[in-house]
């Protein structure tokens, strides 16, 4: 639903007007979530109290929601769908949410994790941390933990993530499932992320990986020194047509490319990756040892 650039001066405490907020909705997508929100809520008479009851939340999170104090939330959004009979529709709150969502992702991810879903062939590469189509659960969680304790992400927000994560792992469960290639820098196993005992699960699950049909697990180990071809995340998809796009990542910048010129080159240096990695027997041991602690 587009807005107008126009003010909400109403600013509501427990049903009563004590204030005067201005509202500006073209201040950003969570400016403008609010905007709509109050908007909705007005034209129904309902006072902030009164949707709080119907959404299962405070008065005082209506009003922070609205007025940009605190992101709304998937769970937030739904509720609201179902409040205001939205759901389903394409001016569904769940909608703006995802839009939210999406515009702090970095550029190009979005887009990616669409063509993640279709593609038959996923090579990954990545260091310092399991990459994120391998995760389980518990270790992402402890991932986005580590956000909100340096205050980049709040609670709600670390816990859509994982959710986000998941539904991208199971868009992966297929009739004819796609082939998936990782290479792993030797940083990814040896960085504890969560404890002991999350590290533990978390690569036992890189060993299950490994063992399945349609997978090949590799490790990068340090001695490679320059020889590695790539010192940030790499991921390149082969998609149903055949054609290759390429999606690299830092911690500020993320980079979505199809043009065969730019592609190209990043294949060619993913093939010398694989060729210096170790094979996936040696790479199993290797990551057995560590879980094991023998290394």
């Amino acid at each position: 639903m587009a807005y107008s650039r126009h003010v909400f001066n109403v600013l509501e405490t427990e049903g009563t007007l004590v204030n005067r907020k201005e509202l500006n909705p073209e201040a950003g997508p969570e400016a403008a979530f609010g905007a709509r929100l109050r908007s909705s809520r007005e034209e129904r008479g309902w006072k902030q109290d009164e949707l709080a009851e119907r959404v299962g939340y405070s008065g005082r999170h209506i009003s922070a929601v609205e007025t940009g104090r605190k992101p709304p939330t998937l769970r937030f959004s739904r509720s609201l769908d179902e409040a205001f009979g939205f759901a389903g529709t394409a001016d569904s709150f769940e909608r703006a949410w995802g839009e939210i969502r999406n515009g702090s992702l970095l550029e190009g991810f979005p887009e990616y994790v669409g063509q993640e879903a279709r593609a038959t062939e996923i090579r990954l590469f990545d260091v310092g941390a399991i990459p994120g189509l391998l995760q389980t659960p518990e270790y992402a969680r402890a991932l986005e933990n580590g956000n909100v304790k340096r205050g980049t992400l709040t609670p709600e927000q670390a816990s859509e993530r994982v959710e986000f994560l998941v539904g991208r792992q199971a868009a992966l469960v297929r009739r004819i499932p796609p082939i998936v290639i990782a290479v792993l820098d030797e940083s990814c196993i040896r960085r504890v992320i969560g404890g002991a005992g999350v590290m533990e699960r978390q690569l036992s699950q890189l060993i299950a990986f490994a063992e399945q049909p349609n997978t090949v697990l590799q490790l990068a180990p340090y001695t490679m020194g320059e020889r590695r071809p790539f010192d940030r995340l790499v991921n390149l998809l082969t998609l149903p047509d055949r054609s290759l796009m390429y999606y690299v990542e830092s911690q500020t910048h993320g980079q979505l490319e199809r043009e065969s010129t730019a592609v190209l080159p990043l294949v060619r240096a993913y093939h010398q990756l694989q060729a210096e990695a170790l094979s996936q027997a040696d790479s199993v041991a290797m990551i057995e040892q560590v879980r094991k602690g023998t290394l």
